[in-house]
């Protein structure tokens, strides 16, 4: 169960930033991010208060809130770096250095404890090297440095926003994530004062922002509770393989050609999914 969990976040993952970064090669993507987040808001309250989910918050850091403030925080970060990196064109660079952002949890899951059979320990590292081999990782032309600070600042802020909703999540996975939305909520006013601007999104973008924030939503969600289901470590790996979705929905809709690599990476992952469900 926490396997698949964890595969649909990454599909949800993967369609998210596919049309955010697609969004944000048109606006700024500190707007989209904004506006999607808080849509995700609205998301994660009605879903709090449709099934009576509410749980009293407290300071304490075994709680919700504020490992939840912390990843909604880190997440925002992260999405507007790797947004901004892609909204560059350089997607072959900012893609497969932001999946390495799943190093930071699997290394905090072994320090607390965790202990995966071996099999599953083959299987995490064939399928988070298929998971870079899959993003297109891209060398020629030079390596500008843009979009490089970008990829490492988005795959800081993921690493570090997993870490948080796995720890939240051991008391309520909806609460974290709703105080995760919450957290951006706030940014986004601030954002939305100081520029007195939504970066030119207009109605018309309601339907694709929806779908951002709530595929978002959605993934993060599920990856909180599958962390609660099983180990942390294996569930993040899994969670990491939407570059996977990105480049197959730019392979679709953007007649974006995929490489041999990325192949090779799509192979990869699915063999390492299969030995971590062996082991």
């Amino acid at each position: 169960m926490a396997s698949l969990l964890a595969l649909f976040s990454s599909l949800l993952w993967g369609t998210s930033d596919f049309y955010g970064g697609k969004l944000s090669k048109k606006h700024p993507a500190l707007a989209v991010t904004a506006v999607s987040q808080a849509i995700g808001l609205v998301i994660g309250v009605t879903i709090v208060l449709v099934s009576t989910s509410w749980i009293k918050p407290d300071l304490s850091w075994e709680g919700y809130f504020l490992p939840g403030v912390m990843a909604g925080s880190l997440g925002f970060i992260g999405l507007v770096a790797f947004y901004s990196g892609l909204a560059t064109g350089r997607m072959g660079v900012v893609a497969p250095i932001s999946a390495l952002s799943v190093v930071i949890p699997i290394t905090i899951a072994f320090i607390n404890g965790e202990k995966p059979t071996s099999l599953q320990i083959i299987g995490m590292s064939v399928a988070l090297i298929g998971a870079v081999c899959a993003s297109g990782p891209e060398i020629k032309g030079g390596l500008a440095v843009r979009p490089i600070i970008l990829a490492v600042i988005a795959a800081c802020g993921f690493g570090g926003a997993v870490t948080f909703i796995a720890k939240g999540s051991a008391t309520s996975a909806l609460m974290t994530m709703t105080t995760m939305r919450f957290t951006t909520f706030i940014v986004a006013l601030f954002l939305f004062a100081r520029f007195r601007s939504v970066g030119g999104l207009k109605v018309k973008n309601l339907p694709i922002l929806i779908l951002i924030g709530g595929a978002d939503f959605a993934g993060n969600l599920l990856l909180g509770v599958a962390t609660t289901k099983g180990l942390v470590s294996v569930a993040v790996v899994l969670g990491a393989l939407y570059p996977i979705i990105t480049a197959l929905l730019a392979y679709k809709f953007l007649n974006e050609i995929l490489h041999k690599i990325q192949y090779l990476g799509i192979a990869f992952a699915i063999t390492g999914v299969a030995l971590i469900s062996l082991g």
